[in-house]
């Protein structure tokens, strides 16, 4: 991480970035609407929407390939909204790599210290040391033609950080790549940001990226920011019913508050956590690992009465399709890590789950 020293001497983390208010609109169209955000030196965020949400342009804006129409960017408390990209001194990484096809690893790697005019041992030194860093070393004399898309993404990494940026921006980095290939490459650029401990701040539309990468999760949708937490935050206490029902798969009921419980679609009582609002309707979020089906309980201890509808083997779990008496469907996901009878699709069953798994939407 960039360090920097005051006047007293003391030297302070550098890579904060504070975005107030953001605007960007094409025509008529708004992409980013009223956008603030603030990211802490060091930390990794990603910003995560589907196609449209203004995630990229968020992230242009930041790069200062895109200027916003209100609004400011500040690194530091420094702002920079106006600044050309050259004069941010910021990483970015793309989806689609942007490798020379003409110079070898070495020289791409090189070029932004090049167009800063480093002594040339300079140069040579802090190309060796990222490639090393990057685990290229021994591929420095190849041609991007002749790498895999992963070698090639490291390529654009290592190019990014050479010149010790204090920000470094994804746009989709792995988006290029196979899912056994994202998987692996999602764990090196976390282990690497460990390793650099520089502000990265990530856009994807892949939850799973952004859930197992990320400090924070910024959940974007038409142009604003939903949800700004934790990633166990955001999957076990989404904001809304947009975060539910995007990050992951989601049983979504439709009960009433009122008389002090919360009322199913057929009048039962459910298990739920304590809520402030009374005597309107709201939507009652379960995970489908969280909602368990019992053959053998009764109504009585709460839950949605109905019939196994569907099952589907996936390996290490099975997914259950359970149909209501009032005709909700919903899913139960049960690992599969012991010889204990399932249930079979037609047999009756009581959906259930705790009351501390489930989340009360009012929206």
């Amino acid at each position: 991480m960039l360090m920097k020293a005051t006047a007293s001497g003391t030297d302070v983390k550098t890579g904060g970035i504070a975005l107030r208010n953001l605007q960007k609109r094409y025509g008529s169209a708004i992409a980013v609407d009223d956008v603030s955000l603030s990211v802490s030196p060091g930390e990794f965020i990603s910003l995560l929407g589907p196609s449209g949400s203004g995630k990229t342009t968020t992230l242009m804006m930041i790069a200062g390939f895109e200027l916003p129409n209100s609004g400011q960017v500040l690194l530091d408390e420094k702002d920079i909204t106006r600044l050309p990209p050259h004069r941010r001194q910021l990483g970015v990484i793309f989806q689609n790599y942007a490798l020379f096809p003409h110079m070898t690893v070495a020289e791409n790697v090189a070029y932004p210290l090049r167009m800063r005019r480093l002594p040339k041992l300079e140069i040579e030194t802090r190309v060796r040391r990222i490639l090393d860093q990057v685990h290229l070393g021994p591929l420095t004399s190849r041609y991007p033609h002749q790498m895999s898309g992963g070698q090639q993404q490291r390529v654009a990494i290592a190019r990014a950080l050479v010149f010790d940026p204090p920000v470094l921006l994804l746009d989709e980095p792995l988006g290029a790549l196979d899912k056994k290939l994202r998987e692996h490459l999602r764990n090196e650029i976390k282990t690497l940001h460990k390793e650099v401990g520089k502000t990265m701040i990530y856009v994807t539309h892949d939850q799973d990226e952004a859930l197992a990468m990320s400090d924070r999760v910024a959940v974007m949708h038409e142009g604003r920011i939903r949800q700004v937490s934790t990633p166990m935050d955001i999957y076990r206490r989404p904001a809304d019913l947009f975060v539910a029902s995007f990050v992951g798969e989601v049983n979504l009921i439709p009960v009433k508050l009122k008389s002090g419980a919360v009322h199913g679609p057929a009048g039962e009582i459910l298990p739920a956590p304590a809520w402030q609002d009374a005597d309107r309707d709201a939507t009652l979020c379960v995970r489908p690992e969280h909602m368990r089906l019992d053959a053998t309980a009764s109504g009585s201890c709460g839950g949605i009465k109905g019939r196994i509808s569907g099952m589907t083997f996936v390996g290490d779990a099975t997914t259950f399709e359970f149909r209501s008496e009032a005709g909700l469907h919903l899913l139960s996901k049960v690992l599969n890590v012991s010889a204990k009878t399932m249930p079979e699709v037609g047999d009756p069953c009581l959906a259930s789950w705790a009351a501390h798994d489930a989340t009360i939407l009012t929206e």
